[in-house]
C-alpha cells in the first residue's frame, strides 16, 4: 500500500511513518481506535466516530485527542488514496513512548491515520460462541481500546471452527458482542440487541440500526441467539450482516424478513446522509 500515513500531523509515506518501539501502544496496547467506512471516498458517521474516539480516550485517562486536526489528516490520506468504491480508515491514538512497564511516559500521545480498500464482507456470517466471557465490569468494558489480544484470540477460535466471527458472552452468561461486531436477535418480530450494561461495545452502527430499524435493547440469556428467529451481526465495516448459522445449526432464514428489511433501510438512510 503506497497511501501517505498521517502521523501526529504530519503526512508521510508508509515506509517513514514509524513509532517508537517504546510506544504504549505496542508496549502494553495503551491506547484507543476506531474504524470508518469510506465510500466513493468520503467518511461515513465520522462525527460519531471522533465523539466516540474521544470517550474511549476519557475513559482511559488519556488526554482529548484533537479530533479537527484528526479530521484533516483523514481528508488528507482520502485525497492521496485511489477511487475505492468502498475503504476503511484506521485511527489509533495512544499514551505514547513510555517506560518498561504499565506506567506512562510524559511525552505526548501518538496519534496515526492510515486509509486502506475495504474488501465487502460475504452476504451472510457463520459465527462461533467462544469459551471466555466478556467482563461487563472490567475496566475496558465499552471502551474501543487497543487491548484487542482477546479478539485476536477469540477470532482465530471462531475461525478454525468454521465461524467468520467470534460471539462473546458475559460473565452472567447474557448474550454480549463479537470481536468487532454488535449482535441482534429477531424475536416476536422485532430486532432486539444487549444492553450496554452487558458490556458490550456502543458501536456507531448499532446505534443507527436501533435509530433506523425499530431496535430494543434488552438483557438477553445466551440462549436467545440459538433459539433467534433471524439473527444478524452490525459494524462499521458490515453494516447489517445476516446470521446464517451459529455453532453450525443453522437459523430458520439468513435474511429473513426483518433482517432485510433493516438491510433495506440502513443502506438507503445510510445513502441519504454520509453524516448522521
Amino acid at each position: 500500500m503506497n497511501v501517505p500515513v498521517w502521523l501526529n500531523g504530519a503526512l508521510l509515506a508508509p515506509d517513514r511513518a514509524v513509532v517508537s518501539v517504546f510506544d504504549h501502544g505496542l508496549m502494553v496496547g495503551d491506547g484507543v481506535f476506531e474504524t470508518i467506512k469510506c465510500v466513493n471516498g468520503a467518511t461515513f458517521a465520522l462525527t460519531r466516530h471522533l465523539e466516540r474516539l474521544t470517550l474511549s480516550a476519557r475513559r482511559m485517562d488519556l488526554p482529548d485527542p484533537d479530533t479537527e486536526a484528526i479530521a484533516e489528516g483523514i481528508r488528507a490520506c482520502l485525497a492521496e488514496a485511489p477511487p475505492w468504491r468502498l475503504g476503511r480508515v484506521r485511527v489509533t491514538y495512544t499514551s505514547g513512548p513510555g517506560p518498561l512497564g504499565s506506567d506512562r511516559g510524559d511525552q505526548g500521545c501518538t496519534t496515526v491515520v492510515i486509509v486502506d480498500e475495504q474488501k465487502p464482507f460475504p452476504p451472510v456470517s457463520d459465527v462461533t460462541v467462544v469459551p471466555w466471557p466478556r467482563n461487563e465490569r472490567g475496566v475496558l468494558a465499552g471502551v474501543k481500546s487497543t487491548s484487542y489480544g482477546d479478539n485476536a484470540k477469540a477470532l482465530f477460535h471462531a475461525k478454525a471452527r468454521g465461524g467468520s466471527e467470534a460471539i462473546f458472552q458475559n460473565t452472567v452468561g447474557d448474550l454480549c458482542e463479537g470481536t468487532g461486531s454488535n449482535v441482534f436477535v429477531v424475536r416476536d418480530g422485532r430486532p432486539v440487541t444487549p444492553t450496554l450494561a452487558s458490556g458490550c461495545l456502543a458501536g456507531v452502527t448499532r446505534a443507527l440500526a436501533l435509530e433506523w430499524c425499530g431496535g430494543v435493547e434488552e438483557d438477553l440469556p445466551l440462549s436467545a441467539l440459538y433459539e433467534a428467529e433471524e439473527a444478524f451481526l452490525t459494524s462499521t465495516t458490515r453494516d447489517v450482516q445476516p446470521i446464517r448459522a451459529v455453532d453450525g445449526t443453522v437459523l430458520p432464514a439468513a435474511p429473513g424478513p426483518v433482517t432485510a428489511k433493516a438491510m433495506r433501510v440502513f443502506a438507503e438512510r445510510a445513502a441519504a446522509d454520509l453524516d448522521p
